[in-house]
């Protein structure tokens, strides 16, 4: 159907659902974004039938929201991979994973944290075992750089939901009401001081935060940190491993985690919820420095 056939033509959430059709479209774009790109793939993790998933993956290429890369010349196959276009929906999914997380399956209560046990908190231990997306960040000077450090070293991923240097940014309204998310300052600060120790275990230190660059270099210059910051502000690393959220402020924002990332950019231990942010950095340095008696595919955590 195009365009002009569709009922309420000028409006841009009717236009949207007309690309995206049904449930199962989104589940696509979502299982893409993580980094199932193959068609076996998709149809082994969606369980949909074949004819079913053909039918979704050409009307997304049709639009514009996916293209198709030859890996294979005879017989010809390929791998399925967001556009630009698509990657704008990413927003969109992280938006409709908070709202089940907040409304359909937990009270509607506003919360930057969430309780061991929890659907959520399964969800990120399941990721031990798991390679990182391919996507690429902006660090807080504004280079693009992947998440994970170069040269073959272990990452610290720590993911906070926001940091704000004195005087060039104010606290979001209400923000100390939020459960869990008081304590960003303070466990950068404590990931500055152990930096060293982290180095020496050989492991190199990230935060992450869907803060723009700039807001980041802000506090990044505010606190002295000793290593980057990267922005991802456009959801493309959390919508690849569904990595929780909530929204504050008209922005989503991470809830605090830590993953362990080995050289292959192979996932080996998490940390989920975090209820201490200064403990949780000795924690890690603990996990890294024992870290080849990590388990590769068992979850881990605190």
């Amino acid at each position: 159907m195009k365009r002009a056939e569709l009922p309420d033509s000028d409006c841009g959430i009717a236009q949207a659902l007309g690309v995206i059709g049904d449930w199962w479209t989104f589940l696509v774009v979502r299982d893409i974004a993580g980094g199932t790109t193959r068609f076996d793939g998709l149809q082994r993790e969606l369980g949909v039938s074949r004819r079913a998933l053909a039918e979704r993956l050409a009307k997304l290429v049709e639009h514009g929201v996916l293209e198709r890369r030859p890996y294979s010349e005879r017989p010809p196959r390929h791998d399925y991979v967001l556009t630009p276009k698509g990657e704008g929906l990413l927003p969109a999914l992280i938006a409709l994973q908070d709202w089940g997380t907040r409304h359909v399956m937990g009270d509607g209560s506003l919360t930057a944290t969430s309780e061991d046990g929890s659907a959520e908190s399964r969800r990120v231990h399941e990721l031990v075992g798991r390679k990182m997306p391919d996507v690429v960040l902006r660090r807080h000077d504004g280079e693009p750089v992947a998440p994970g450090a170069p040269d073959g070293v272990w990452t610290v991923l720590y993911f906070f939901p926001g940091a704000f240097a004195p005087g060039a940014q104010a606290y979001p309204p209400g923000w100390a009401d939020i459960p869990g998310t008081t304590g960003c300052t303070l466990e950068a600060l404590t990931y500055a001081s152990r930096c060293a120790d982290f180095e020496a275990a050989g492991a190199a230190i990230r935060g992450v935060s869907t803060q723009r660059p700039d807001q980041l270099a802000a506090f990044a210059a505010h606190a002295r940190l000793p290593f980057p910051l990267l922005s991802d502000q456009d959801s493309r690393l959390a919508a690849g491993l569904l990595l929780p959220t909530f929204r504050a402020a008209g922005a989503d924002r991470f809830k605090r985690l830590t993953l362990l990332v080995d050289p292959d950019a192979i996932i080996r231990a998490t940390q989920f919820p975090i209820s201490d942010p200064a403990g949780s950095v000795d924690e890690m340095l603990a996990l890294v420095r024992d870290r080849h008696a990590l388990p590769s595919t068992a979850s881990g955590g605190t």
